[in-house]
């Protein structure tokens, strides 16, 4: 028998990551190619809906989640004024990516990948290349990312979502007693290497500003990413082109779903991927063409009712009509959950 092909992963936050360790653990030979160096801070909500069991178990992810805390409320708040306070349907794993790219970069490596820090490679299609390398940025895109962890913040519930204007923020309880405050910001609202509470005081949440100003920050926690493009991806024209994870497509910060789907998109690429590596006979873009059409039925509808929903969100107006049903008990929580995971 001839030996597998080798497989290479460019990028490596969660789908590069889980996906190197799934194949890796299968005996097949993969090289992953960051561009940074692990342990790091990201911009993420740090908070994990509705991750099924098939991707736990295709990609081995239980050991890793074992100690993340489940939240099972969240409360929403529009300039600083409780909307509701909603029980979500499964609780959510909160992690912070410090924490889990870390654990994942171990398992990967003692499992035989091969990763490589400080490694950038263009993104061209070749057979056997698997392009996870985070968004695609978009050079108009209005929206900025900021993220910063902070201790001694007192919680409100176990989630937060805040809105400001043309503005939200999470806040999220991770490990070792950090709080995770992450939000998406309005590029124009910004100076330039605003810190995060002038932030949240240019877009009207200037209470949430003073606590997370009292608060004390954790160290090297501060990053921020702009070229946030929640718009629909164009699909890849060459046929070798294989997309995962946020490179895929990016869904908006609010539904707590962009890691769930980064793992998800991994562990449904794995067993093409690997068939391909077993069958030297089998055509490079048969397994993308397959690997496309299985993460677009299952991934696209939802991406699409989720930017539909975050233009929505977004505009003032439509943030007091959402203020107006919640105090009337009129928003279906449910079914927008369902909607959405």
């Amino acid at each position: 028998m001839k030996p597998p092909r080798p497989l290479e992963i460019i990028g490596g936050g969660l789908a590069g990551l889980g996906l190197a360790l799934g194949l890796a653990r299968a005996g097949l030979p993969v090289t992953l190619h960051d561009a940074g160096r692990y342990p790091r801070h990201r911009v993420c909500g740090e908070f994990i809906t509705s991750l099924d069991l098939a991707t736990v178990t295709t990609l081995g992810l239980a050991d890793f989640l074992a100690d993340a805390a489940p939240a099972r409320h969240v409360t929403w708040f529009r300039h600083d004024r409780a909307l509701c306070r909603q029980t979500l349907p499964t609780p959510a794993l909160r992690l912070s990516r410090h924490a889990l790219d870390l654990r994942l970069v171990h398992a990967a490596r003692a499992a035989g990948a091969a990763i490589q820090e400080n490694s950038r490679l263009p993104l061209t299609p070749v057979p056997g290349r698997i392009l996870a390398a985070g968004r695609r940025p978009a050079t108009t895109s209005p929206w900025v990312g900021l993220k910063l962890h902070v201790r001694d913040l007192a919680p409100r519930d176990e989630l937060e979502l805040h809105f400001g204007h043309r503005a939200y923020v999470g806040i999220t309880r991770v490990e070792n007693g950090a709080s995770n405050v992450c939000g998406l910001f309005p590029r124009s609202a910004l100076a330039a290497a605003a810190p995060l509470d002038h932030a949240l005081r240019a877009v009207g949440l200037a209470p949430l500003a003073d606590r997370v100003a009292a608060a004390i920050p954790v160290p090297d926690s501060a990053c921020a990413v702009a070229g946030l493009n929640y718009g629909a991806a164009a699909p890849p024209t060459d046929p070798a082109a294989l997309n995962l994870g946020d490179y895929l497509g990016l869904i908006p910060p609010y539904t707590g779903h962009g890691m769930t789907i980064a793992l998800q998109s991994a562990a449904r690429a794995l067993p093409h991927l690997a068939r391909w590596s077993r069958h030297p006979s089998m055509p490079w873009p048969e397994i993308v063409a397959t690997v496309r059409q299985d993460l677009a039925t299952h991934f696209t509808p939802r991406l699409h009712r989720a930017r539909r929903l975050h233009t929505f969100l977004l505009h003032p107006s439509a943030q007091a009509s959402l203020a107006l049903a919640a105090r009337c008990r009129l928003l279906p929580w449910n079914l927008l959950y369902r909607l959405l995971h």
